[in-house]
């Protein structure tokens, strides 16, 4: 099934120079997973092609699927990792602190999903609004004190937003700036929810680790945009807003956080030249940097698949661990189904007993694991691949031992 919208122009700058770069092939929706019963051969599956804008280095798909049918059904949660909740929380701590928040002051999250973000806030007693279009992740702040508004933030809805709750003192979007469509209308959103000398704080992947890492499996339908700091200051100093703060983290193996305010209410602080220069050093405006990039990714394709092939002519066991949207990136951009990979285990209960998108590989408690005690698990959440190995201690134990996908095949336990 072809993408809904061919984009025709960059969605930063409207250029028509938008180069691609790598093509994963047709896959199907990373978050849409289904029951076995399902399979029947009519799920849509939509072009997964990167590219570059010659004009303003933006790094984006250039196909684009409705947001609808990708968020307002949505299994992944932020609280199924103990190491996602224990960032988000210390995030909570260092934004209150720096921007002085009271019981005055309104933090709206933006893709709240289940609210872990949130939750870390409401320990410092300041008002709460979590924005989320998914339907069935609204249960998660039930009864908590967290009011929630179930659509897609947007100029339209921040009005609605601002009419209900007040303006914000901080709004936040951590792993969701890069699902936005409409750049432009978002960013007028903001503009009309923040408070004047209030700020808006983006964690999301960085470009130029996922360059480094050879992280092609963190590119999907969701994630439109692959953002370094140059193309996102250009795009806030077009609206009269200013990045103010930058700085990497090691979440996700690696992660940038971005401070923004309006034009001259925030002073500029030393990490943004820094990273700047960390960009421009890389060469994260040159089109032949992403070349590169897609021919490190074709090899570990051809060596992971090489791999497996040879356990499964050996005889030996594999699992797979994790099923986040980029493992279903990874699995079909490999071609990898049940015949390589028999299931994978995830902690998620809304993923447990369904199949995975396009390659339909089923997922299990993780206690499958050992009692299966399969000889080798592809760790699809590689980038949690300190907190898992330390939960599945007794794996290695008995002799277990995981495959690590990027940025080079390798065999650790």
């Amino acid at each position: 099934m072809e993408a809904k919208q061919r984009n025709a122009s960059c969605i930063l700058c409207q250029s028509a120079r938008v180069e691609e770069f790598l093509d994963l092939g047709a896959t199907a929706l990373a978050n849409q997973f289904i029951r076995a019963d399902e399979i029947n051969g009519n799920e849509p599956k939509y072009p997964l092609r990167i590219g570059f804008c010659h004009d303003c280095s933006h790094v984006q798909l250039t196909d684009s699927v409705p947001p609808g049918e990708m968020f307002d059904n949505y299994l992944y949660i932020s609280s199924a990792s103990d190491t996602l909740k224990g960032h988000l929380w210390e995030l909570s701590d260092i934004l209150v602190g720096r921007y002085g928040l009271g019981a005055d002051d309104l933090v709206i999250d933006i893709g709240c999903n289940d609210g872990t973000l949130l939750k870390g806030f409401q320990r410092h007693g300041v008002r709460l609004l979590g924005v989320d279009p998914a339907q069935n992740l609204a249960a998660f702040t039930d009864g908590s004190g967290i009011d929630r508004y179930t659509k897609l933030f947007s100029a339209a809805t921040a009005r609605e937003v601002v009419e209900k709750w007040g303006p914000a003192s901080l709004i936040t979007a951590t792993n969701t700036f890069p699902h936005i469509q409409q750049l432009d209308n978002f960013i007028e959103g903001l503009k009309i929810t923040l408070k004047p000398g209030g700020a808006f704080v983006i964690e999301m992947h960085y470009l130029l680790d996922l360059i480094e890492q050879v992280a092609f499996d963190t590119i999907y339908h969701e994630h439109v945009s692959y953002w370094s700091l140059g193309p996102m200051a250009q795009l806030f100093e077009r609206h009269g807003m200013q990045v103010v703060d930058a700085e990497r983290v090691p979440l996700h193996h690696g992660q940038l956080r971005v401070h923004v305010q309006r034009r001259g209410e925030g002073a500029v602080q030393p990490g943004v030249a820094e990273i700047l220069a960390q960009e421009k050093a890389a060469g994260l405006d040159r089109y032949e940097t992403y070349v590169g990039f897609a021919e490190r990714a074709q090899k570990i394709k051809n060596d992971l698949h090489a791999r497996l092939a040879t356990l499964a002519r050996q005889g030996q066991k594999v699992a797979g661990y994790g099923a986040p949207a980029k493992g279903n990136t990874l699995l079909g951009f490999l071609e990898i189904g049940p015949e390589l990979l028999p299931y994978i285990v995830d902690k998620s209960p809304l993923k447990q007993g369904l199949v995975t998108p396009g390659t339909h590989i089923p997922v299990v408690p993780t206690e499958q694991l050992l009692s299966d005690q399969p000889e080798y698990v592809l760790l699809l959440a590689w980038n949690f691949v300190e907190e898992i190995m330390a939960q599945q201690a007794e794996y290695l134990r008995r002799g277990g031992k995981f495959i690590l996908p990027v940025p080079e095949v390798r065999v650790v336990g």
